[in-house]
């Protein structure tokens, strides 16, 4: 079935993608939906080609780490007063 994925919201695509999981066009349609795409953080190596440790990077990503799990609370509290 080759649905319009553009029009399906990230709900209504996610439970068709779970009905139909041998459909590769509606997996990427889900994972490029906009409700999607935008929370995803790119992140830097945290090793260089040597193995050893890039620090700038790793405070970088424990920052995201931080923030994330800040706002998922945030986003539990806001739920649950």
């Amino acid at each position: 079935m080759n649905s319009n994925y553009a029009e399906m919201s990230r709900s209504e695509l996610k439970a068709y993608v779970l009905e139909h999981r041998d459909d590769l066009e509606a997996i990427r349609a889900l994972f490029h939906h906009p409700d999607v795409a935008g929370k995803w953080t790119k992140m830097p190596p945290l090793v260089d080609e040597n193995g050893q440790p890039i620090e700038e990077n790793i405070r970088f990503a424990e920052e995201v780490f931080r923030r994330r799990m800040e706002e998922d609370e945030q986003k539990k509290h806001d739920r649950n007063p």
